[in-house]
């Protein structure tokens, strides 16, 4: 058997999962990964895409140190 990493958009995961699920359940097996909760370094990107809004008077370091310190 072979493993394969693909990263695929959002917009088409339903496609990507519609055609991979035609093959037989014997023959393929998907794993999802979700990086959106185990990746910190997307994280990150959020929190500086919310500081660039101008929404909130915080830094990036105060942010991260707050969630690291409630989830970390």
């Amino acid at each position: 058997m072979h493993t394969f990493q693909i990263n695929v958009q959002d917009k088409l995961v339903d496609k990507v999962l519609k055609y991979l699920s035609s093959f037989p359940k014997n023959e393929i097996e998907i794993l999802e990964k979700q990086t959106t909760q185990e990746d910190w370094s997307y994280l990150e990107k959020e929190i500086d895409k919310g500081l660039s809004s101008g929404m909130s008077g915080k830094s990036h370091e105060d942010i991260m140190s707050e969630i690291k310190r409630k989830y970390a």
